[in-house]
């Protein structure tokens, strides 16, 4: 079952058909309406928490890479550090179900992500959507999570790159509140250790990761 417009047709069952336009990247037939995904953001309790763009794009990569996915992360790496800028969606419920920070890696930037790649020894965050793999017990890191990047040159290397979703110290407000800014890793998407027990329950072994920045097209065309 395709599960997005399974959601937007019981959340919207009133919803006048209007002509639908098709969302960059939705290239398997799903096509939503741009009034859905404004109304599919607000219904998902997105307003304030994650910025229309973002949302829209990482919606249309799930639609066409993982139809079929229960959840979605979104990092919109557009946003300081400073801000609380991951959220997860349970696409079966039509929740938001998480909310917090992420950290970038060193090499992508300090306040702001700014640079990105996908370069062994880069430090640098790779954009793009991930499949989340299985829990991993990280001997630096403890907890973590397997990513596997979906978006040739972009993200594939995330396995090589040793780039896993793990807990880290330096990903908490008593960090902003000593340096006005998160730490940063070595390209992991890193959360506070506090988040890292329910990311496993939520997004372990077939969940998705779509880490976003207006770069993303960018990168993508020039695959």
């Amino acid at each position: 079952m395709v599960l997005l417009p399974a959601i937007l047709a019981l959340l919207f069952p009133s919803a006048t058909p209007a002509e639908p336009t098709v969302v960059p990247g939705a290239d398997r037939g799903i096509h939503l309406q741009v009034d859905e995904v404004v109304d599919l953001h607000r219904a998902y309790g997105l307003e304030g928490l994650l910025d229309l763009e973002a949302f829209r794009t990482g919606i249309a990569r799930a639609c066409a890479e993982a139809p079929d996915a229960h959840v979605l992360a979104i990092a919109d790496m557009s946003r300081p550090s400073t801000q609380k800028r991951l959220v997860v969606i349970d696409l079966i419920t039509g929740r938001t179900v998480l909310h917090t920070y992420v950290a970038h890696g060193q090499g992508t930037g300090e306040l702001m992500a700014e640079v990105f790649g996908n370069e062994e020894g880069s430090h640098r965050t790779s954009l793009g959507l991930y499949r989340v793999g299985a829990e991993i017990v990280s001997p630096k890191h403890g907890q973590a999570l397997l990513l596997h990047g979906l978006d040739a040159g972009v993200n594939d290397r995330a396995l090589e790159r040793e780039i896993i979703m793990h807990g880290a110290d330096y990903v908490s407000e008593a960090f902003i509140a000593a340096h006005g800014r998160l730490g940063r890793s070595w390209g992991c998407p890193a959360v506070p250790r506090s988040t890292m027990s329910d990311l496993v329950q939520l997004l372990a072994d077939g969940g998705l990761l779509y880490v976003h920045h207006p770069a993303v097209e960018a990168l993508a065309a020039a695959r």
